[in-house]
């Protein structure tokens, strides 16, 4: 592994110490990475205690290629050479016991059990399913579904779903997708049917909160809106007596009525809205709206004549009136995206559903699956704790690759994984580390339901861990640029 080493990239590749590395493109992310794994090793750490989570296989094959590539050169390398390669590497020269060690690397790994432990963060999952397969209530012989295969399977369960919507209309399903459809046409439902199945991670986030109910709740509580509250409803409400200044109005009519035509237009709009029932006033509601705001919903920058408006307290009512019926229109709307949001989430849960049966009969699992059983597996009182104890005898050091991409439930598996890391000094001498480097910059936002701002959180959460066991922790920016 030929080239100069920074001082930042000797601090982010120092074995001793965990490291957070915040890279940009081009500063040599992999090159860091590839430097820590090296370190690593030349400090007698076994390679089968070494576990790098990569994002795609690629990413997996180049680094231990990498690795392999270097390992190979020290071992045929002259004495020289290797010396110098030696104290680019750990930013000193090294000791002849440490030249001979690194020579022997290459076979070392070569002969260690599995080699270097180097995956991609779904095939850990898969490997950790498949070592506890009963404690996670799987099937022996379970099978990953490829991508591919995994969209058909989606796009079943979702004409499944959409079958028995039509086939049952007073069901909730049928009375959802009649609300779904009555916003989109057939070009755009089929559009937010597409989304609804490219976000499935987001949103089987949200149900396994608390399920379909827990999730229409919270929908109606964030836009404010009662669980038997309407867009009608919302109009109706504005137009009742009790809603209206009917006074100061009938006051407005009569100044706008003795103005130009444009005032006479207006006050015979508000006039009739006043005059009429409150029963027959939404019917009235979008012409009297029109008499106080703009196509766009806003307030009339002019809202009468200089001679209408020259009256006192006409100016006042017809702000307050515009401001009032402002409310009133975001209510609807209000209403009207929240039921077409519980109408999507009913359908979203219905699609889920019936893929995860699918998956089930056919004892399948997806790349989300294996995520999400792992976690729960990590996490399940009574099993969990002797799972992590028979997974924390083989992991010393965690390094994560590419972390800007990191969703959240991955990010608990990796918590999980290293939660004992800074347990105090416990049956192990040496210190135990966490690595990791990301780019926000580059992050893939709905790339596996990513969440870049969990790079800085998980930073902090580390760096408190290792601070309070007394651990150094290095936060470390690469800002230099390789390329230029």
């Amino acid at each position: 592994m030929s080239g100069d080493f920074s001082a930042p990239d000797l601090r982010a590749s120092d074995p001793g110490a965990s490291a957070w590395v915040s890279a940009s493109a081009g500063s040599g992310k992999t090159h860091v990475l590839t430097a820590r794994v090296l370190r690593l090793l030349l400090e007698g750490t076994p390679p089968g205690r070494l576990l790098c989570l990569t994002y795609t296989r690629a990413a997996a094959a180049e680094m231990a290629n990498r690795v392999l590539e270097t390992l190979g050169g020290w071992a045929t390398a002259g004495e020289d050479e290797l010396a110098k390669e030696l104290t680019a590497t750990v930013g000193r020269p090294p000791e002849k016991a440490a030249v001979d060690g690194a020579r022997k690397l290459f076979a070392r790994v070569l002969d260690a059990p599995g080699g270097l432990r180097i995956l991609t963060l779904h095939a850990f999952c898969q490997s950790v399913l498949a070592r506890f397969p009963l404690e996670a209530g799987l099937s022996p012989r379970f099978r990953v579904l490829e991508e591919a295969d995994a969209e058909a399977l989606l796009r079943e369960a979702r004409e499944s779903v959409l079958r028995r919507a039509q086939a049952e209309p007073e069901s909730d399903l049928g009375r959802a997708l009649e609300a779904v459809v009555r916003h989109a046409d057939e070009g755009t439902f089929s559009g937010l049917m597409d989304e609804l199945v490219a976000g499935r991670r987001r949103l089987r986030r949200l149900l396994d909160r608390g399920g379909v109910e827990d999730l229409i709740r919270r929908i109606r509580q964030f836009l404010g809106v009662g669980p038997r509250e309407t867009p009608d409803s919302a109009i109706a409400a504005a137009c009742q007596d009790r809603a209206l200044a009917r006074r100061a109005l009938g006051n407005a009519v009569k100044a706008l009525d003795a103005g130009s035509e444009t005032d006479r237009g207006k006050a015979a709009r508000i006039g009739a809205f006043l005059a009429a029932d409150a029963e027959a006033r939404p019917a009235l509601f979008d012409a009297y709206c029109s008499a106080f705001l703009t196509d766009k919903g806003k307030p009339l920058a002019k809202p009468a004549t200089k001679k209408a408006l020259d009256v006192p307290g006409v100016a006042e009512t017809l702000a307050l009136e515009a401001d009032r019926l402002v409310a009133a229109c975001a209510r609807a709307d209000a209403a009207r995206v929240s039921r077409a949001s519980v109408a999507l989430a009913v359908l979203g849960a219905a699609v889920l559903d019936a893929y995860d049966a699918a998956k089930r009969r056919a004892a399948r699992l997806d790349y989300d699956d294996l995520v999400l059983r792992t976690l729960d597996l990590l996490e399940r009182p009574g099993i969990a704790p002797w799972v992590l104890f028979k997974l924390d005898g083989g992991v010393d050091h965690l390094l994560i690759d590419e972390a800007q991409d990191t969703a959240p439930e991955q990010w608990r598996v990796v918590a999980l994984l290293a939660e004992e890391f800074f347990a105090g000094e416990g049956a192990r001498p040496e210190a135990r580390t966490v690595f990791a480097v990301g780019d926000v910059k580059q992050s893939i936002y709905s790339f596996q339901g990513a969440d870049p701002a969990a790079f800085a959180r998980m930073r902090d959460h580390f760096r408190a861990r290792a601070e309070n066991a007394a651990r150094r922790f290095e936060a470390v920016a690469l800002a230099r640029s390789r390329r230029s």
